[in-house]
């Protein structure tokens, strides 16, 4: 005790101390106690409800996985903000002060990230309505693309050629959306322009004999049909007009398109390039009045009235 500086205690002093630790042992123990038990409830309250929300999720019916982590994930950090409050309340922080700092902190960092907020807000759009899924190919914000990753803050697209287009989500949601994956069949629309001078009906079965015998057209929603769409400065226009699977659309598009060149081709029917007849009008001459005669000229002129 003596190098402690406690040799000139006496028991009592000692014992007064004792129990001056214990008493606060005691009371500040128990809420140190209280707020670690409500920290390791709140925690573990906060998986299951996540656990749950996600399982719940999955058995629904067509439920995007990125839909269900979204949701179960935001049910998990909402849980734990309340416990955290919970466990300040229990030190004695006033919690209704900090809520009033964090809310006004917050609003300062909205206002500074206006645009970020706006990407988040759009997302939860997005994740809620589902305009499209991963996998869908669509035109969005200005791209086209696969959609690959579809996030709270921006969309991952994949274009025709492989290469990755990040869109915030923002610019997705506040513009059309064109989406060809939803529906499993599309209208194909083939024009042909061929010469003034040339049979449109010898077009129309040349276009009949092409659209008809591929077994990728279907009947429904609707048959084939043929008909004389425009007359052009350079070419009168038919269109064949027929419905495909949307997986066969650009295949089909591409083989038919050559397929009818070539049908033409043999048929001796034209396909003229644009053109325009020019008419060169020669304005009339005027015969040639001498300088010297103006007056002389002008009599003339009168006589003849």
């Amino acid at each position: 005790m003596e190098g402690l500086g406690l040799d000139n205690l006496s028991e009592e002093n000692i014992a007064d101390i004792y129990e001056t630790v214990m008493s606060y042992a005691v009371l500040y123990g128990m809420e140190v106690l209280a707020a670690i038990l409500i920290l390791v409830l709140g925690w573990w309250v906060a998986g299951r409800a996540q656990a749950v929300v996600r399982s719940a999720l999955s058995r629904v019916k067509n439920a995007d996985a990125t839909l269900t982590g979204f949701l179960s994930g935001t049910v998990r950090y909402i849980i734990i903000a309340v416990t955290v409050v919970a466990v300040l309340n229990q030190f004695g922080v006033e919690t209704t002060s900090l809520i009033a700092v964090l809310g006004a902190a917050g609003l300062a960092i909205g206002l500074a990230l206006q645009g970020t907020l706006s990407n988040v807000a759009a997302g939860v759009m997005l994740l809620f309505f589902r305009p499209f899924r991963v996998g869908h190919f669509v035109e969005a914000g200005g791209h086209m693309g696969t959609v690959k990753n579809l996030g709270l803050f921006t969309t991952e697209l994949s274009k025709i050629d492989n290469v990755q287009i990040i869109v915030p989500n923002s610019e997705i949601w506040g513009r059309s959306i064109m989406n060809y994956s939803v529906y499993k069949k599309r209208r194909l629309d083939l024009t042909v322009g061929i010469g003034y001078d040339c049979s449109m009906d010898d077009t129309i079965k040349v276009l009949k004999k092409i659209v008809t015998k591929d077994e990728r057209v279907l009947d429904d929603p609707a048959e084939p049909i043929f008909f004389v769409d425009s007359l052009g400065d350079s070419s009168v226009n038919i269109t064949a007009r027929c419905w495909v699977a949307s997986s066969d659309y650009w295949q089909a598009k591409w083989d038919f398109t050559k397929a009818i060149k070539e049908e033409l081709d043999k048929a001796g029917i034209e396909i003229p390039f644009p053109q325009r007849t020019v008419h060169m009008v020669t304005p009339p001459q005027q015969e040639p009045v001498a300088a010297n005669e103006p007056k002389k000229a002008a009599k003339k002129t009168a006589s003849k009235k």
